[in-house]
C-alpha cells in the first residue's frame, strides 16, 4: 500500500497546465486563491465567515497545495477579464453618452462637478446680466 505525500507531485503540474494556457496563468490564479484560502482559515475564529472556504476536501495543509487541488478539479476556473473598450462602448450604447459638463475628469482622475473654467464662466455672465437690469 502506498501513501500519498503532500507534495507537488500531486496534482501533477502537466495536468494543471492543461486547464489554464500558460504557467504564468497558473501562477498568478493558485496564489490569488492560496491568499484567499489562507484568510479563510486567519479568520475562522472571529465569526465573521464572509470568506470563500476550500471547494475540495484535502490531507494538505498548506493554502497553495489546496489550490492547485482545487484547479485540477475544476473548482476554480480562469476566466478572461471583458475588454475595458468594449464595455465602455457598451454602456454608452446602453445609457448614451454622458452630457458635457455634467461631470469633468481632469488626468489626475479627480472628479467634479462642473469643470472650474464654465463654472466661472456661468457666475460672471449671470453677475453681468444682474447689472444690466
Amino acid at each position: 500500500m502506498t501513501r500519498q505525500h503532500d507534495s507537488m507531485i500531486h496534482p501533477k503540474i502537466e495536468d494543471l497546465l492543461e486547464r489554464v494556457d500558460s504557467k504564468f496563468s497558473l501562477v498568478t490564479l493558485g496564489a490569488y486563491r492560496a491568499r484567499q484560502i489562507n484568510a479563510y482559515f486567519n479568520q475562522l475564529g472571529e465569526g465573521l465567515g464572509h470568506m470563500i472556504p476550500p471547494q475540495v476536501s484535502s490531507t494538505a495543509r498548506k493554502p497553495l497545495s489546496i489550490a492547485f487541488e482545487e484547479i485540477a478539479v475544476d473548482k476554480i476556473v480562469k476566466i478572461a477579464r471583458p475588454d475595458y473598450d468594449a464595455m465602455e462602448a457598451e454602456a454608452a450604447e446602453m445609457f448614451g453618452d454622458l452630457p458635457v459638463g455634467d461631470v469633468a475628469v481632469d488626468e489626475s482622475g479627480d472628479e467634479s462637478d462642473v469643470a472650474p473654467d464654465a463654472n466661472n464662466d456661468t457666475l460672471a455672465d449671470a453677475h453681468a446680466e444682474e447689472s444690466a437690469e
